[in-house]
């Protein structure tokens, strides 16, 4: 079944723009010829201060200081991005970059190749997961102050283009150096997508992209024929991206007519509306929505369009709550400008964006922070929810906006097993580093057979993978305290399998690993076991006047 249909119908006008952070539309700015009186202001300010000012200044790097605290100044999301901070920032919502094609992470000050994307570049030539980065193009990029954005800027690059490596590999006494041609490396949207239980599967969605659409179509076909007529979205930690992505997915689960969303701004081409067409493919299925703090922008327009149209459960905790959608201008030096110019609104009429002040509001910023102290992440009694702000699904529901999207099913953050040695273990980068040791030893008796359970099979039981992780922090002067070390047991074997899964397999291995001791997850799954998330389709949507207050 192909995934790639027409869904042209949804939008309402057609030539509906959308991009990164809640919805971007795109755009170039001509400057008008006649400049106004404040415009002539600024530019006369400039000129007194490159011709007159005591000491000689650049006034071009002046002015590109200023415009982010210009910007700053209007709404927490407009933003100035300098061309190299442009170029990073839509590489990964592009579905594509140039790059040799490996996931790193840095441990004592070396950088460890963690997977080799298959077919690419770097595959090709032959590098290795558990190869170490010693040098690139003659650039140091282990020791003291080795950092992400080093090895970034020296691996990515344009399709075509060389990079010579120096690999340090265990099986080999003398560093190694390979010239890898880098290609385009597709960036996937989809971390993991497995069946849960007989008749239940799962997708993990990490961004909107500009392919996440497809990925989350086909994970969901290939989950249908092993037989899944359910589904758990997991949401979580996603900060959104292209608004286009979630209708698209939202519009597979919804009958035609239904709302999905919609945007008001000053100006008639800030105003559009999406309505389902209903071409969806999973109408009848059965779903649940993740969700928590960081879920962001385009993650709450498909849950809210999920959650207003009756057409599942969101469970989880509350969303972040950002409704503004930014016009993305690209400007003749490659910089860009991102102007808030519409807010965003889900079907029952709300708006999720949270409040917040103009100019720098640095309580908008530590929003999460006060949730967390305040109490929200353990209690939805906690959670202050606007009363003025009601609005009603289309079955007559009622939900409040101001300020992300509360889930139907409250789930706390789980702090079982949560001791300070674990956090310390954690924080120190203990179970990441022991992690990489325990990969490096196995995984030439992984082979090809590179599954769960064969990697579960060849690794140490718990007693005696628990025990060498114990001494292995010992020596990195973390002292072993077993009474705490067996309250957080179970927390801490599921963590350090979780990211040997990671290096030995990929993130699809790390995501079903994290899952067995997930209580929204088994949250989700118990409701749509038991059919709590059952919808019927035959509900009819109330009036404006019934839905909106």
């Amino acid at each position: 079944m192909s995934n790639k249909r027409n869904l042209g119908y949804i939008f309402i006008p057609l030539a509906l723009a959308v991009g990164v952070i809640g919805g971007v539309f795109i755009g170039q700015y001509s400057a008008e010829t006649t400049l106004s009186p404040e415009e002539q202001k600024l530019r006369t300010i400039l000129g007194l201060i490159r011709d007159q000012y005591v000491d000689e200044i650049d006034v071009d790097s002046l002015l590109e200081k200023s415009i982010p605290d210009l910007l700053a100044s209007l709404d927490p999301h407009s933003a100035y991005l300098p061309p190299a901070d442009f170029t990073v920032s839509n590489d990964d919502l592009e579905g594509s970059f140039g790059g040799v094609g490996v996931s790193f992470q840095i441990l004592n000050d070396t950088v460890m190749v963690i997977e080799v994307v298959s077919g690419g570049p770097a595959e090709k030539v032959g590098l290795l997961a558990g190869d170490r980065i010693l040098e690139a193009n003659g650039k140091k990029l282990s020791g003291a102050g080795a950092s992400s954005d080093d090895v970034f800027n020296t691996l990515r690059g344009k399709e075509g283009t060389d990079v010579t490596l120096k690999i340090k590999r265990s099986s080999s006494v003398k560093p190694l150096e390979f010239n890898v041609t880098r290609g385009i490396i597709p960036t996937n949207s989809v971390d993991a997508k497995y069946m849960l239980d007989d008749g239940i599967g799962y997708v993990k969605v990490s961004k909107f992209a500009r392919n996440t659409y497809t990925e989350f179509y086909q994970a969901l076909s290939e989950l249908k024929d092993e037989g899944a007529s359910k589904f758990v979205i997991d949401l979580r930690g996603n900060s959104g991206g292209f608004m286009d992505q979630a209708i698209y997915m939202a519009n597979e689960f919804l009958p035609a007519g239904r709302m999905i969303v919609y945007t008001k701004g000053r100006t008639p081409e800030n105003e559009t509306i999406a309505v389902s067409d209903g071409t969806g493919q999973f109408q009848s299925s059965e779903i649940t929505v993740l969700t928590n703090e960081y879920s962001a922008s385009a993650s709450e327009i498909f849950a809210g369009a999920i959650q207003d149209n009756d057409r599942g459960l969101v469970i989880g905790r509350r969303t972040f709550g950002k409704g503004l959608v930014q016009n993305q201008t690209l400007l003749p030096d490659s910089s860009a400008i991102r102007l808030t110019v519409a807010r965003y609104y889900i079907p029952s009429g709300r708006s999720i964006q949270k409040e917040y002040k103009r100019g720098k509001d640095g309580k908008y910023d530590l929003d999460i922070v006060e949730r967390y102290e305040h109490g929200e992440f353990y209690s939805r009694d906690s959670i202050k929810v606007d009363k003025s702000k009601l609005f009603h699904t289309a079955g007559g529901r009622e939900v409040y906006g101001g300020g992300g999207i509360m889930p139907d099913v409250f789930v706390p953050e789980d702090t079982t097993g949560m001791t300070g040695y674990y956090v310390e273990a954690l924080n120190r980068g203990l179970v990441q580093k022991f992690a990489a040791k325990m990969a490096e030893i196995y995984r030439p008796m992984l082979g090809k057979d590179k599954t769960l359970a064969n990697m579960e099979r060849i690794i140490p039981r718990d007693n005696t993978l628990l025990s060498s992780f114990v001494d292995y922090a010992a020596g990195e002067g973390l002292p072993a305290r077993w009474y705490y070390i067996n309250q957080s047991r179970d927390l801490l074997l599921n963590q350090i399998k979780a990211v040997i899964a990671r290096d030995l397999i990929g993130y699809d291995g790390f995501i079903r690993i994290l899952n067995r001791k997930d209580n929204a997850l088994e949250t989700a799954l118990k409701n749509l076991m038991e059919g709590n998330s059952a919808i019927d389709l035959s509900v009819s949507d109330k009036s404006d006047d019934t839905r909106k207050k």
